[in-house]
């Protein structure tokens, strides 16, 4: 259920709603200001929207969670020799200056 409060939230903050609340137990939108004219139909179409944008970041956020963390992958460019010659010095300085410890 959090997941699909936390999707209807962001619908309805893509919709420009403002001042509301989504129930995390029965997933019942609650407006603040009972002056808002609330378009279900609207509403429907933008969540599946939504729900379809979710599913097709899920592998980009898996990947990003598993991935080396940048300076791993930086650091590995480096010893595979593949910077331009003045990157590569400047990365060796960097390295003499602070050597790894033993």
């Amino acid at each position: 259920m959090k997941l699909e409060t936390n999707l209807k939230h962001e619908t309805l903050k893509q919709l420009g709603y403002t001042n509301f609340s989504v129930n995390n137990k029965t997933g019942e939108i609650i407006f603040t200001d009972n002056s808002v004219v609330f378009n279900e139909e609207e509403f429907n179409l933008k969540l599946e929207e939504v729900r379809q944008n979710n599913i097709d970041g899920a592998y980009k956020r898996k990947r990003a969670l598993n991935y080396p963390s940048i300076t791993d992958q930086l650091d590995a460019l480096f010893h595979a020799g593949v910077f331009p010659p003045e990157m590569a010095a400047q990365i060796q300085a960097i390295k003499d200056k602070y050597p790894k410890p033993e």
